[in-house]
């Protein structure tokens, strides 16, 4: 199956480069290309993309509202956001928003193109650990977007549950919290299903991002 990528930056030779690489690759397609949010939408309902690597400061709209039209839509293209970490403290948001995950505008392209294959089977990425490293960084600065109590928002979590949502917080994959709690992968994997499906959420990035609202984690 070819996998197909709208690319979103107002930076042409960001979108070339990105082109380049990725359409150097037998399974996946670049099939567009946008400068900003308001265009990305119109091209995504033409070409029907599969992934959107999506940068967050454009002119007309930005990342985060685009990504945020796209997502609410429920059958949208997978959204990775491209930050340049220094300095996009609303990458926060673009999570919130439901984008999928995060990518460094430097990052190697090997990542790039696992980044990609990732988003696209329906899993979260990009990188738990640097996910963690970044919402310690920005989010005690960001207002919660929740309007429910903490408490309330974990309690239909078992303690099992909570223990395995603190991991994924954490920055761990299924095997290493396999390891850490004496479990199977297959189980975990059971666990983190539970979490989502019982929080509404649509994958571990956003997991994450509900831990530190809710002060499951806390920064540092």
């Amino acid at each position: 199956m070819t996998i197909r990528v709208l690319l979103v930056d107002d930076q042409p030779l960001l979108r070339t480069g990105f082109a380049m690489v990725l359409g150097s690759e037998p399974d996946l397609e670049v099939v567009g290309e946008a400068a900003d949010g308001a265009v990305a939408l119109s091209q995504v309902e033409a070409l029907r993309p599969d992934v959107v690597l999506m940068d967050i400061r454009m002119p007309r709209m930005d990342g985060i509202e685009a990504t945020r039209r796209l997502t609410a839509r429920g059958d949208g293209p997978r959204v990775l956001v491209l930050t340049t970490f220094d300095h996009d403290e609303y990458v926060v948001e673009a999570l919130r928003a439901g984008a999928s995950g995060f990518l460094l505008k430097d990052v190697p392209t090997d990542d790039l193109v696992a980044a990609v294959r990732v988003v696209h089977r329906g899993e979260a990425i990009v990188a738990p650990a640097v996910t963690r490293r970044l919402l310690d960084r920005f989010a005690q600065h960001l207002p919660s977007a929740s309007a429910v109590p903490p408490a309330d928002r974990l309690a239909a979590l078992t303690e099992r549950e909570r223990q395995v949502l603190l991991l994924v917080a954490r920055g761990m994959s299924n095997a290493e919290i396999a390891e850490h709690l004496v479990l199977g992968e297959t189980t975990v994997k059971t666990h983190v299903s539970n979490v989502l499906m019982k929080l509404r959420l649509r994958d571990r990035v956003q997991a994450v991002v509900l831990a530190y609202e809710t002060g499951l984690v806390r920064p540092g």
